[in-house]
C-alpha cells in the first residue's frame, strides 16, 4: 500500500517522463550518412540510414510509463471517488456581499 501523496508525486513523474520520451520522432533516432562512391555510371552518391538504437526501444520505454501513469492515475481517481473528507459546510457556501 502506499500514500495517496506518494502516488501523486509517481503521477506527476511518471507524466514527465511520458512527456520527455513520447516526442521523439524517427528521425531523432536515425542518422543520415553519406558516402561518395562510384555506383554506376549515373548514381555517384550513396546515402544511408543509420539506426542510432532501435525505434522499438523508445517505443517500449515509453509504453511501460504510460501504462504506469494509466494505472496509478486510475488508483487515484478510485480514491478520489471513495475517499469522503470532514469539512466545515461552510467550505461549500458561496460569497454574499453584506452590502445593503
Amino acid at each position: 500500500m502506499k500514500k495517496l501523496a506518494e502516488c501523486l508525486l509517481r503521477r506527476k513523474e511518471l507524466q514527465q517522463k511520458v512527456d520527455q520520451i513520447s516526442p521523439i520522432r524517427t528521425a531523432d533516432v536515425y542518422e543520415v550518412k553519406v558516402k561518395r562512391m562510384n555506383v554506376t555510371e549515373s548514381v555517384d552518391d550513396v546515402t544511408v540510414t543509420v539506426p542510432k538504437l532501435e525505434l522499438n526501444q523508445v517505443t517500449a520505454e515509453c509504453d511501460h510509463y504510460a501504462k504506469q501513469l494509466r494505472l496509478i492515475d486510475a488508483a487515484i481517481q478510485q480514491a478520489n471517488w471513495t475517499t469522503e473528507v470532514d469539512l466545515v459546510d461552510e467550505c461549500f457556501t458561496d460569497y454574499k456581499s453584506e452590502s445593503k
